[in-house]
């Protein structure tokens, strides 16, 4: 089959902007909480709307896709999330954020179950994994920017700057006075309802899915958590993606608790740094594991990982400066390397086992309010300490899985076996 060149262009750009609508959390902690006076379990509450999202309808999203098709589903999917960003831009309050969240989240989980096997389609079986490299390199790119979007929009809405464009002017007459970070769900809308006629306007190609892409029915499903190895998994992704957002999501806040860094600008800068740090480790990581069986990787980049952990929330200011953007990079394997290993462990259902997995993504939701809630309590510094235990159950993967297919390694001799 011919390759669709603008079809791949849209899906890489709908990694962009899942990224950009996904990870901005973290830097407008700080407004968040002055905006409207929480406690950090109450703000940890919010990723919770977001994250809890991809737990609920990441399985059902796979099942609308068979019933409706892609397209159907992309575009349903980022009028949800126009719906929720223009709720919240146009009536700003807690309460409403929590609302506002969870219809985006629930719009982006839609959209990772739709766009992969399109992906495989449009760019070629043969250059699948090549896309899906540059598709997480769009991802990472677009977290490495939001942060820098919203320190440019707060500084300049806050009077620091000229409005000197028509963006900027049109902003400042519907932006509630003192609340400028409340653009960026503005913008949310905008660029939702434009990716909203782009795929409506598109011709999609028909996607025949192969058997392994199939989700299967709740049967399936109920079968595959009998299997304790399963569950592992899942908890690998879990654990994964809760460290990711437990550190991303307060670094901002302990900066500016510990180290009195303004979160508009050195905040929202170390913010994105982590992105962008994250975003250069999965090239590293993808060219190691040409030469390091996956396991061995894991083992040490999360060793690294917890290292630089440790130093950020011990260190002095310069110093974690450096080392929580260092986190990023050393965690940024972690994901492909426990999604292949997993996948990699059963020899059937892969897509009913996708399913499971991307509901791991829940993870995102729950550490961020354990740290929040223990934050409370004990201080950020001595909360953000549970990430020891999300981080150490990602190193022992490396130690207990045992994969039926390793990952090809140049050199190492092929066995018949």
């Amino acid at each position: 089959m011919k390759r669709n060149y603008f079809i791949v262009g849209l899906i890489l750009l709908t990694f962009f902007v899942i990224s950009f609508l996904t990870n901005i959390l973290g830097p407008l902690v700080p407004d968040i909480i002055e905006s409207f006076d929480l406690s950090l379990t109450m703000v940890a509450f919010l990723p919770f709307a977001f994250f809890i999202a991809y737990g609920v309808m990441s399985i059902p999203s796979g099942i609308l896709v068979e019933m409706y098709g892609e397209k159907t589903v992309m575009v349903a999917a980022f009028m949800i999330s126009f719906f929720g960003a223009s709720l919240f831009a146009g009536a700003p309050s807690y309460g409403m954020y929590i609302v506002s969240l969870f219809c985006i989240g629930t719009g982006m989980a839609m959209l990772q179950v739709a766009i992969n096997p399109l992906l495989r389609v449009a760019g070629g079986e043969e250059h699948f994994a090549f896309n899906s490299v540059i598709g997480q390199l769009f991802f990472g790119l677009a977290s490495f920017l939001s942060p820098l979007v919203y320190s440019y929009l707060v500084l300049n809405l806050g009077g620091e700057g000229e409005a000197s464009n028509i963006v900027l002017e049109t902003l400042t007459g519907i932006v509630p006075e003192g609340l400028p970070w409340i653009s960026l769900y503005w913008v949310f809308a905008v660029v939702s309802l434009i990716m909203v006629f782009i795929i409506g306007f598109s011709v999609m190609p028909s996607v025949d899915r192969k058997e392994d892409e199939l989700v299967g029915a709740w049967q399936t499903h109920i079968d595959l958590l009998k299997n304790p190895m399963v569950i592992l998994y899942f908890f690998g992704i879990f654990a994964y993606v809760g460290s990711e957002q437990g550190v991303a999501n307060w670094i901002s806040e302990f900066l500016q608790t510990y180290h009195d860094v303004d979160p508009q600008t050195q905040g929202a800068n170390t913010v994105a740094l982590f992105w962008g740090l994250m975003t250069a480790g999965t090239v590293l990581g993808l060219i190691l594991l040409k030469f390091v069986d996956s396991r061995k990787v894991v083992i040490g980049f999360t060793l690294a990982a917890i290292i630089s952990l440790t130093v950020a929330l011990f260190g002095s200011k310069s110093v974690a400066l450096i080392a929580f953007p260092m986190v990023g990079f050393f965690a940024s394997v972690m994901w492909s390397i426990i999604i292949s290993l997993a996948l990699n462990s059963v020899t059937k259902n892969h897509g009913s086992f996708s399913g499971i997995l991307v509901t791991g993504i829940a993870g995102g939701a729950i550490i961020p309010l354990i740290v929040g809630g223990l934050g409370d309590i004990f201080g950020l510094r001595a909360g953000m300490l549970f990430l020891y235990v999300t981080f150490g159950y990602i190193l022992s993967i490396g130690f207990w899985s045992k994969p039926l297919i390793n990952n090809e390694i140049i050199g190492a001799k092929k066995s018949n076996g």
